[in-house]
């Protein structure tokens, strides 16, 4: 299995590995700092560089169908590195930058509105959550007051982990509806912001709110007779 180094440390911009598996669907390495598209965040894109001074880009990273690890897809044309060779993986850092202030942005957003999270997904221009929410009406202009108010209280992030058996004891945690905490490997990471949000993530974030920057709530839609579909932009960048 890949070693995830972006679960311990989301700020990691390149590391060292070694290719495990190596064919025409990409590249898998022993350890990595790209981030696996799941839960509603895009995979990381960027490259992995040879000791011989080749380069290859990765244009989308996902979990092996096989569970064998982490698959980096590379683009078209591309010749992959050989098993055993070993190499650097550089993620494109202003991209996973955004997709965690954005992340971190969605958890604040779960603290506003009561009601259980129905789909989601975060992008660099904006992000969405759905909400099952029945005969209510939300205010855009009160949520982006209230998000930039805990954005500007700069409250910290930070991970803790539970047991697979502990998570299913405390199933008040799980907003989302549609996506299952991530279980199976023994443990499960919950997100805390202090005093403001708990619940089971396996998504980059940032070290404290602050780093979100200003946002807005551009658009609120009713999608269906329960689903209210939030969606937020940065309001500069």
């Amino acid at each position: 299995m890949t070693k995830e180094i972006f679960r311990a440390d989301a700020y990691a911009q390149s590391c060292t590995a070694r290719v495990m598996e190596s064919d025409e669907r990409g590249v898998i390495l022993d350890q990595t700092v790209f981030y696996a598209e799941g839960g509603g965040q895009p995979g990381d894109i960027g490259t992995i560089s040879g000791a011989d001074g080749s380069t290859v880009n990765v244009i989308g990273t996902y979990k092996d169908r096989d569970g064998r690890g982490i698959l980096h897809v590379l683009a078209d044309g591309e010749s992959a590195p050989a098993a055993g060779s070993e190499v650097t993986a550089e993620i494109d850092w202003d991209r996973r930058y955004k997709h965690m202030r954005m992340h971190s942005c969605l958890h604040l957003l779960c603290s506003l509105v009561d009601g259980g999270v129905t789909g989601g997904s975060i992008s660099v221009e904006k992000s969405r959550l759905d909400f099952d929410l029945q005969d209510v009406t939300l205010d855009k202009e009160a949520l982006t007051d209230g998000l930039n108010k805990l954005v500007e209280e700069n409250y910290p992030l930070s991970a803790s982990w539970i047991t697979d058996e502990e998570m299913e004891a405390q199933q008040d945690l799980v907003r989302t509806m549609s996506v299952k905490p991530p279980t199976g490997s023994g443990r499960v990471r919950l997100m805390h912001i202090e005093g403001v949000d708990l619940q089971p993530c396996g998504g980059t974030h940032v070290k404290a709110s602050g780093e979100i920057g200003a946002v807005r709530v551009s658009k609120i839609e009713n999608k269906g007779a329960h689903n209210r579909r939030v969606n937020i932009v940065f309001v500069k960048d």
